[in-house]
């Protein structure tokens, strides 16, 4: 493949400022790297959190972003033995197989050094470790294959993995995003008893519903209320992913004595949960998953399968494809939640 001298990149130069587009140098793959031209890249809210100052001082500014993509291999460094050139990939931030080659350096195309990380995705091309790389499955659409970098290993993971709700279970999910709707997809597997979602925004609970959850309420002081009326033995999961200790708290409020709450939040460094010790006493259980406690190599395959025979369409919560041009419009939109997960389309 002829590769071009230069690419676009989006670069975060500055916290709580807009990325930079950049024209960034070919870098040849060295040891345990990977070239890999993407193709589709998720955003999700984590990188919106770093971007912002939420995940505390960032000391590698300036630096490339992007933990969730696909990408097809273009050249492959020294000791590469997992991936071959034209291959079809998933990018994502868990680590799988491979060589782990940790982070690296690019230069922009007037020598400014970018820090790069093991996996990076928000640019026409990206040096990868091999470790944080997945052969794609050849039946799945890029889109699926994008929310198997991050969304769907935590989300669907944490069900798969971690739960793995009874048919008689009684479950209530908070957050009905990327992650939230993955698990909401994990559920419909194991077809539990009674599913509840909770969100701000009524088009995400609409489409909630369409995926398959049973009740859906608003997350307001009416929702709540309602919520307390219809259920008020408590449930057997509580699925938080909405993204603050507020919610946290209100799901693992919302168990009963024998429950458990699992969480995929991630809130502001340094922010900090409060729990009644009497009621972890009584037997309530609270977890947080990485990842969904999922391994790339053997677990993204088996979640590509369930959804794929589920028949759920992922495209439907894609609601707006963005070029690398738009990617700070994508990430207000990300943050203004106009939106369940944003996909830059390259």
């Amino acid at each position: 493949m002829n590769l071009p001298q230069t690419f676009k990149a989006s670069v975060l130069v500055e916290l709580n400022q807009p990325l930079q587009t950049m024209e960034l140098c070919m870098p040849k793959p060295a040891k345990g790297q990977v070239l890999v031209k993407i193709r589709m890249a998720g955003i999700c809210r984590s990188q919106l959190m770093e971007a912002t100052g939420q995940r505390g001082k960032d000391k590698y500014l300036p630096h490339l972003l992007g933990h969730e993509g696909v990408a097809e291999v273009v050249a492959v460094g020294e000791g590469i033995t997992k991936v071959k050139v034209n291959q079809r990939v998933i990018l994502g931030w868990l680590k799988g197989n491979g060589l782990d080659s940790g982070g690296t350096t690019l230069l922009s195309k007037d020598g400014t050094v970018i820090n790069s990380g093991p996996v990076t995705t928000f640019s026409e091309y990206s040096i990868v470790s091999e470790n944080r790389l997945t052969i794609c499955p050849e039946h799945i659409s890029d889109t699926l294959a994008v929310l198997l970098g991050c969304a769907l290993p935590t989300g669907a993971g944490m069900v798969l993995n971690q739960i793995k709700p009874e048919k008689s279970a009684t479950i209530v999910l908070i957050g009905a995003g990327g992650i939230g709707l993955s698990a909401l997809m994990m559920l419909q597997h194991f077809q539990p008893k009674n599913i509840v979602v909770i969100d701000l925004e009524q088009s995400k609970l609409d489409l909630a519903k369409k995926i398959g959850a049973h009740e859906v309420y608003l997350y307001s002081t009416e929702g709540k209320k309602l919520l307390a009326e219809n259920h008020p033995a408590g449930f057997d999961y509580a699925i938080e992913s909405a993204g603050s200790c507020e919610t946290i708290e209100f799901a693992f409020s919302l168990i009963h004595n024998k429950g458990k709450c699992f969480f995929a939040s991630h809130p502001a460094n340094g922010e900090k949960i409060h729990l009644n010790p009497h009621e972890l006493i009584c037997g309530k259980q609270i977890f947080g998953t990485w990842g969904g406690n999922s391994y790339p190599d053997t677990d993204l395959p088996v979640i590509a399968n369930i959804i794929h025979k589920l028949n759920i369409q992922v495209d439907e919560f894609i609601q707006e494809h963005y070029n690398i041009d738009q990617i700070n419009e994508a990430l207000t939109d990300l943050a203004e939640r106009k939106i369940v997960r944003a996909l830059i389309d390259f």
